[in-house]
């Protein structure tokens, strides 16, 4: 396919139906901010959930591939806001520092947005030694997991990738890691800055 379900197309098909965000995301099993980040364009509903959100807007799947392309805003090279990118299709996890049009199986991919962990996406960190032992209680069954930990450092970054049936854990160094982001494959990623750069802002 040429490109994925775009949040316009989403958001259309939900007016249409006299459907407000909170109703969507009840019906497709989300949260009302999954369902704002697809028709914001920050985000993609993950391949899962392609035929829930079909139904619950009354449409077959291939209606809802049609809206138009998203492309991304230019970004400055501090590594505390690089940006991740997340395939929905094979689950690839691709990372940018800059300026940047990211594409996989070809479908265009938008940043995701990161947000402060919730109750039900909790972030535990341990110090062992030298490292951070990093831990998300959360399901890991093929269809809800965290598929990936990534620890942010000043000058690069560390990603482990995670699969169902596994473990939602993973190891990184202490020694310059500023932030922790993991992502959630229903809904979206998730981020713990471990401390202020005072050079983020610049």
């Amino acid at each position: 396919m040429d490109q994925y379900i775009t949040g316009a197309m989403i958001k259309r098909l939900r007016e249409e139906k006299h459907m407000t965000q909170h109703q969507l995301a009840a019906a497709v099993g989300v949260s009302d901010k999954a369902v704002s980040k697809w028709e914001t364009g920050r985000g993609y509903p993950d391949i899962t959930l392609i035929e829930p959100i079909a139904e619950a807007l009354q449409v077959s799947v291939m209606e809802l591939f049609s809206g138009s392309d998203v492309v991304n805003r230019n970004r400055t090279a501090n590594m505390l806001r690089m940006k991740l990118y997340v395939c929905p299709v094979c689950g690839n996890v691709i990372q940018s520092t800059g300026e940047a049009v990211v594409s996989c199986c070809g479908i265009i991919l938008p940043p995701l947005a990161a947000e402060e962990p919730d109750d039900d996406h909790p972030l535990s960190i341990e110090r062992v030694e030298d490292e951070y032992y990093l831990t998300v209680p959360h399901e890991m069954s093929r269809n809800h997991h965290i598929s990936f930990i990534a620890a942010v450092q000043n000058d690069g970054y560390d990603i482990r990738k995670l699969y169902p049936e596994g473990n939602g854990e993973a190891r990184c160094k202490i020694r310059g890691t500023r932030a922790i982001y993991y992502y959630c494959n229903h809904h979206g990623l998730f981020v713990r800055e471990l401390y202020r750069s005072r050079h983020q802002n610049e």
